[in-house]
């Protein structure tokens, strides 16, 4: 959790960050500017040499003018990107993550993009009694608060809104003792954070445009129970009754032709499944599974290691941007039952800080080295709010080394609702990956991230475990 703030706001740091990146990407927008027209530049050097050698005298002139382009190209990008690295220098690690959230729903202007490839999406955090703010969360999450706190504040922001399209989104809190508050807008706090009294209730919608495309969705945690989906300025828990909310879930869902919607995107009434990866992630295993996700439309949850994740920041950005899901597995890949509470605790926090602070999300769930559980290591999760997941395929890759073994063993026991387990390590299991999630696909299973599987199927509570969600 980062400091406690008394507004719901963008600090002036946060306010700063997102300014740089607007920046960055701003040069990011020229470079490729420059590249295409040096391409074109030696494009039209290779046609004059073809011509003869008189034209090819003119076009030594040309390439001696096209080499200096080139070499101008290159050297202000070297600056650039020098430049943008020097951005999160002795930044405050909590503020950087939540300016760089923030910012993926605020690419451009009022918050819009040019380049929306996935849809429009929320990110959303939470205020929690004597801690603060959270860091933020990705799109049907679970935000949840530690077991024995409540929240106090929310707010929230979209990701991916197209460039040109009108709207924003709107939200209101039922805070205890005081009813219902006005309605406030992206990325202003809804409830106190400053205070100690619980919010009851909340309610959303979008505006504009943006209400006529998309549905937002949304659930609380309650009396360790998730409600049912609401939408569009429906009413999401029970107030007056002195039931604290103590988790939020929020989803922005395309409108489908038939009036309906779905948390996700996800079709709740077809089988799905939760393809896991453990141990990384790796610079080409796991690129190779990312890349085949994407070709077919899937997504997966990786519970990465620190140690990985400080080496591969770049393949955690495109996990996130792929709408896959990032869990912890600890920094140093170490048991629960070989860690005390406040060592295992460590790990966990320390791995969550790196993790948000390579893609702007923190993860919500963790998953046990080895499976091995302990009274106290899940104390110790259910106090900084996550369940621990485990599975119900085990592929034995780490042990085989063999992609056709593991491709037999998913393919002849897979189930909708199973948790499958692979690690992103090996080069057998992308070899592997690439032809079982093509497959899968074929055989009408949706391939959804594990928070997204147990989204329509009880959901998940801090300090609880679990390896599959059956349908009902």
């Amino acid at each position: 959790m980062s400091e406690k703030r008394r507004d719901g706001e963008f600090s002036e740091q946060e306010r700063r960050q997102i300014q740089a990146r607007r920046e960055r990407l701003r040069r990011q927008r020229i470079r490729r500017a420059r590249r295409v027209r040096a391409m074109l530049v030696a494009a039209v050097l290779l046609f004059c040499v073809a011509i003869g050698s008189v034209v090819a005298a003119v076009a030594g002139h040309f390439g001696k003018k096209a080499d200096s382009d080139q070499v101008t190209v290159v050297s202000e990008e070297n600056a650039s990107e020098s430049d943008a690295d020097s951005v999160n220098v002795g930044v405050d690690a909590a503020g950087d993550t939540e300016a760089q959230a923030a910012q993926s729903g605020a690419e451009g202007a009022d918050g819009q993009t040019s380049e929306s490839a996935d849809g429009v999406s929320a990110i959303y955090g939470v205020s929690v009694n004597n801690i603060g703010w959270s860091r933020f969360f990705a799109d049907n999450s679970y935000c949840m608060t530690p077991s024995d706190k409540y929240v106090t504040a929310f707010r929230a922001t979209l990701n991916g809104q197209p460039y040109g399209m009108t709207g924003t989104v709107a939200y209101r809190a039922n805070l205890s003792g005081t009813g219902w508050l006005d309605w406030v807008e992206d990325g202003n706090e809804s409830g106190k954070a400053d205070g100690n009294e619980p919010l009851e209730a909340i309610s959303m919608k979008l505006t504009g445009q943006l209400a006529e495309q998309y549905d937002i969705l949304y659930s609380v945690l309650q009396d360790n129970q998730w409600t049912d989906w609401m939408k569009n300025g429906e009413e999401a828990g029970a107030y007056g009754v002195g039931l604290p909310v103590q988790g939020i879930r929020i989803s922005v869902a395309k409108k489908l032709a038939d009036g309906n919607s779905y948390a996700g995107n996800i079709d709740p009434t077809k089988p799905m499944i939760a393809l896991t990866y453990d141990d990384g992630p790796s610079s080409e295993s796991t690129a190779r599974i990312l890349a085949k996700l994407k070709e077919c439309g899937g997504r997966a949850t990786f519970f990465m290691v620190g140690r990985q994740v400080a080496k591969n920041m770049d393949v955690v950005k495109q996990m996130v941007a792929q709408g896959c899901e990032v869990g912890n597995h600890t920094y140093d890949h170490v048991a629960m039952t070989k860690e005390d509470q406040a060592g295992l605790t460590a790990q966990l926090e320390q791995n969550n800080h790196l993790i948000s602070d390579a893609c702007g999300i923190t993860p919500v769930l963790m998953r046990p080295v080895g499976g091995a559980k302990s009274d106290a290591g899940m104390a110790a999760v259910g106090a900084i709010s996550m369940p621990a997941i485990l599975w119900s395929v085990d592929t034995l890759d780490w042990k085989t080394r063999n992609a056709q073994s593991t491709i037999q063993t998913i393919l002849d026991n897979v189930k909708d609702g199973d948790i499958i387990l692979m690690h992103d390590l090996y080069s057998a299991t992308a070899d592997a990956s690439e032809v079982v999630i093509p497959e899968l696909v074929n055989r009408g299973f949706q391939l959804v991230t594990v928070s997204e599987l147990s989204s329509y199927r009880g959901g998940m509570i801090p300090g609880k475990s679990y390896s599959q969600f059956r349908p009902k």
